[in-house]
């Protein structure tokens, strides 16, 4: 291990970089300078300058593509499900909002009605929301709820948690849930809705809700982008 001191050069420059990405002079995505252009800056050798880069890369602040430069990754959103995206999002220091594309009645078809355990064709409240931290789209969401569970979801709920609103205004509280997690590469949905490019990679989460007695309280389908978010799951209600 390369021992570290506030005099070694390799050090220095590590430190000025990171200054200048933090500031905005090499923003998120963008590619540094060339190891040759580094040596030229920084008046030090090839050596100090990939020891400064890959300080700077096992912090996770920059990634270093093969045949193609070092670049400024976007830091990493750690999302542990301990109760909603809304707390984990605050306890990454980010703010959370989300934005109701869609809101609407739909009858309960095959495999809905399996899931959510409706007679066929029953009506089911249907969101489609996008889901944000510090005004970056991280997911869109669709969630379905039986309409007998929550008469008029559709029309009375705006924001905020919703598992939050559905124990206020119809006293349905979740008591467990069942995930399915797959790595997908995006589709036209994530780069309207996400802002991401058709073929990144992205993870689809299916969500399984129940109550108390296990009666299906609702069934979500979700696509979060792959650049932003890592994500451990660990849920209690």
């Amino acid at each position: 291990m390369t021992k570290r001191t506030g005099n070694s050069l390799y050090f220095n420059i590590q430190e000025q970089l990171l200054k200048q990405i933090e500031s905005g002079v090499y923003k998120v995505g963008e590619r540094l300078p060339t190891e040759a252009e580094l040596c030229q800056i920084f008046s030090a050798s090839r050596t100090t300058i990939r020891l400064a880069l890959s300080e700077l890369e096992v912090q996770g602040i920059v990634e270093r593509i093969q045949g193609k430069g070092t670049f400024v990754k976007r830091k990493e959103l750690q999302l542990i499900h301990t109760r909603s995206f809304t707390e984990d999002v605050l306890m990454q220091g980010k703010e959370p909002t989300s934005q109701i594309v869609e809101a609407k009645v739909v009858p309960a078809e095959m495999p809905l009605h399996e899931f959510l355990q409706a007679p066929l064709h029953a009506p089911i409240n249907e969101l489609l929301r996008v889901r944000y931290a510090d005004n970056e789209p991280l997911i869109y969401e669709r969630t379905y709820i039986p309409w007998n569970l929550a008469p008029g979801l559709v029309n009375d709920y705006k924001e905020g948690s919703l598992f939050t609103f559905l124990e206020t205004k119809y006293q349905l509280k979740p008591k467990r849930s069942v995930e399915q997690l797959k790595p997908i590469l995006a589709d036209k949905t994530a780069n309207k809705l996400l802002g991401i490019k058709e073929g990144s990679p992205c993870l689809q989460v299916k969500s399984f809700t129940y109550l108390t007695d296990d009666t299906p309280l609702e069934y979500s389908f979700g696509v979060f982008r792959g650049d932003f978010s890592s994500y451990t799951i660990e849920r209690h209600f």
